[in-house]
């Protein structure tokens, strides 16, 4: 069986550094905020070129803390509009409601499945306060109209950096683009933790300030708390596996690659379309480190199941689109055919730093002699 994801080998090829660093931790007694997450931040923040990095306990809780501060700042209030990708996982939408702002939902390019900069300024209202770019799957999703809309409104520009780490827009990588970006390290992310994990990146000293605060319990300083504020930390094992990991992110993110390139020029199959790196309507290069490799066909199931069938595991990112769930039946009759589109052909196949060759090889032969 070829595994989508095997975590266990691609941690395994960190060793002895990895076990290493978590004994450095079990060693010295300190286990929250000490110095491991103190050198993580630093270490962290100089590679995306951002003036900070505030380590926090998830993806979700990077993204809830960016927009919280904005509110404590009043920068936003209760009932703001915040546009965002209607094609995305459902944490992006999460944090928006749980603030109890109001997420407007954009439609996707089809050909990148990022949110489409020249349906954004249709949406924007005198309530609108920031626009979320989610850099789905790995790819880059920032445009030069989606920076002019940021500037013509004066709206804060939000990334979701949880699938993008080490992207590159120009010259500066993803994480450094916006106000503030959100960063998960969950396991099977490109920079992935051994647990739940995550990030801010801001060049904002005060959102920075407010932010750490806000994730200890609203405190600066012990048992005085300026915010009613939520426990979400970074803790001190799992920003020394980062530290480790970090140092190979680009090598690794390069070996991926490798991977997408081979994938893109060698399956040929007229029942399955690929990746495409540009935005349909400039021919925009952009980047991308292959967090996933999507591709997609009108007969999803039965792709699925013939793969599976011959020792080929593969994921749907995402099955149900977030205005079809439960959580937001209110949002049922939405008109989103693009996005709704996507989730029912999208098909993700096995890609990562440690899949071998052959294995690569071998998911190729099986899609070319597949008969959609």
């Amino acid at each position: 069986m070829i595994k989508f994801l095997d975590l266990k080998a691609i941690n395994d090829s960190f060793e002895p550094e990895l076990s290493q660093a978590i004994q450095r931790v079990v060693n010295s007694g300190w286990y929250i905020l000490g110095d491991e997450v103190r050198s993580f931040e630093k270490e962290y923040a100089e590679y995306i070129g951002s003036k900070h990095c505030i380590g926090v306990a998830n993806g979700l809780d990077a993204l809830r803390l960016i927009l919280r501060a904005y509110l404590e700042l009043g920068v936003m209030k209760e009932g703001d509009e915040i546009i965002v990708p209607a094609n995305t996982y459902i944490a992006t939408i999460l944090a928006i409601t749980d603030n109890r702002l109001v997420p407007v939902l954009v439609e996707p390019d089809i050909n990148t499945y990022n949110i489409d900069p020249f349906l954004i300024e249709e949406k924007i209202t005198d309530r609108t306060r920031g626009v979320m770019i989610v850099h789905l799957y790995g790819q880059n999703a920032i445009h030069p109209e989606i920076q002019r809309l940021v500037d013509k409104y004066k709206i804060k520009l939000i990334e979701d950096n949880a699938q993008a780490h080490g992207c590159y827009y120009g010259n500066r990588r993803t994480g450094s683009l916006g106000h503030a970006a959100g960063h998960s390290f969950y396991p099977g992310k490109n920079l992935g933790a051994l647990g739940d994990a995550g990030s801010v990146t801001t060049d904002d000293d005060e959102l920075a300030d407010v932010i750490r605060a806000l994730g200890n319990y609203g405190s600066r300083k012990k048992y005085i708390n300026d915010y009613q504020g939520l426990n979400s930390r970074l803790d001190e094992i799992q920003a020394a596996v980062l530290r480790v990991k970090l140092k190979r992110l680009d090598a690794d993110n390069n070996r991926r690659n490798e991977i997408a390139q081979f994938y893109c020029k060698t399956i040929k199959n007229e029942s399955i379309i690929l990746p495409k790196q540009y935005t349909s309507h400039q021919q925009l290069l952009t980047d991308h480190v292959w967090h996933l490799f999507v591709i997609r066909t009108c007969n999803r199931e039965k792709l699925k199941q013939h793969l599976k069938s011959l020792g080929i595991e593969t994921l749907i990112h995402y099955p149900i689109p977030s205005h079809k769930q439960q959580a937001y039946k209110k949002w049922g009759k939405l008109n989103l055919p693009i996005t709704e589109k996507i989730h029912k052909e999208v098909l993700s196949l096995p890609i990562s730093p440690v899949i071998e060759n052959n294995a690569v090889e071998y998911i190729v032969d099986t899609i070319n002699n597949y008969k959609g």
